[in-house]
């Protein structure tokens, strides 16, 4: 049997390398379609994998990487634009998407898996959020010949995260107090492993064709909670306080300036939806989440480890110095 001949759009990222690596474990083949193919070429390593030069937002390349795979899955994704209007929220997602359909349909594929966000809505308060519901309006109106599944994640964390390492990253910048914008916010973290899982369930279609899955972890947490559990797995112990919203917006303004936007005006409105699950996709694919706690521990323990060597390096030299 000819082995499932799968392209990735995205595959170069968080959630891509390691579902590009699950792809070619179980044996198929594998294109990961990339605008610098030099910058990826460690994808390489893994055998059965073609990592390809590509501009996605040409419709015709598109279009000629498509033909002969069986399956299109579209990863890509931004948190951030680099301006302040949302084009850049709506080229990444809404008219990729579009030309990623258009050269499905041109080079005859007909499955398409699409990861987008949860509480992704036409409308929803952010661009992030609502370009990804546009994109997802796109699909769903694509029409008979495609069967597609939608994928709608919960943030995700898990070894090499922005998420749980960022905040990690932050406690160890600001000493004694951390301010934190909406942290009564709700997230519903899910390994991305799972989210790897979830995939792999779905290549086929069959029961999972045309249909939508919102995955999240197996317990909410108010964004104070998350980084409580971020500070006490590194080790830093910080007084979190909650700013209020007046503030918060300031804050993002604020950070919309900063290189590398660690916080922005946009992630500020992505914030005012609680970004919890109203069904179980994980349950329905037969999947059951992995405990973020446990799961973190294994990699962020180790800031916590090197905390506490430097806590013990620094106290042992400061009873040198007072040694009469």
């Amino acid at each position: 049997m000819r082995p499932q001949s799968i392209a990735v759009l995205g595959g170069t990222g968080f959630l891509g390398t390691r579902l590009v690596a699950r792809l070619i474990k179980e044996g198929r083949r594998v294109t990961v379609l990339s605008r610098d193919r030099e910058q990826h070429k460690h994808l390489l390593v893994l055998p059965g994998l073609t990592l390809e030069n590509c501009d996605v937002y040409q419709e015709a390349q598109l279009s000629e990487h498509f033909r002969g795979k069986d399956v299109v899955i579209n990863l890509v994704g931004i948190l951030n634009e680099r301006g302040f209007t949302g084009s850049g929220f709506r080229r990444a997602h809404v008219e990729l998407t579009r030309g990623v359909l258009q050269a499905a349909r041109s080079a005859g594929v007909t499955r398409l898996l699409q990861v987008s966000a949860l509480k992704a809505a036409v409308g929803a308060p952010s661009y992030y959020l609502s370009s990804k519901g546009e994109a997802e309006q796109l699909i769903r109106e694509s029409g008979p010949s495609l069967d597609w599944t939608i994928f709608q994640p919960s943030v995700m964390f898990g070894p090499g995260d922005t998420f749980l390492n960022r905040f990690a990253g932050l406690l160890a910048a600001i000493p004694w107090a951390f301010p934190l914008a909406r942290p009564n916010a709700r997230f519903q973290p899910v390994l991305v492993d799972d989210v790897v899982e979830a995939l792999l369930c779905c290549l086929h279609g069959g029961a999972s064709s045309r249909q939508t899955y919102q995955l999240g972890g197996h317990q909410v947490y108010s964004l104070r909670e998350i980084v409580a559990l971020v500070a006490k797995l590194t080790g830093r112990r910080r007084w979190i306080f909650g700013l209020p919203d007046f503030a918060a917006r300031m804050q993002g303004f604020i950070m919309d300036f900063v290189p590398g936007r660690p916080f922005s005006s946009d992630n500020y409105r992505s914030l005012t939806i609680d970004s919890v699950c109203t069904e179980d996709g994980l349950a329905r694919l037969g999947l059951k989440p992995q405990s973020m706690p446990a799961s973190a521990r294994l990699y962020l323990g180790a800031l916590e480890d090197n905390a506490r060597l430097s806590h013990n390096r620094a106290s042992a030299g400061r009873k040198q110095a007072i040694r009469p």
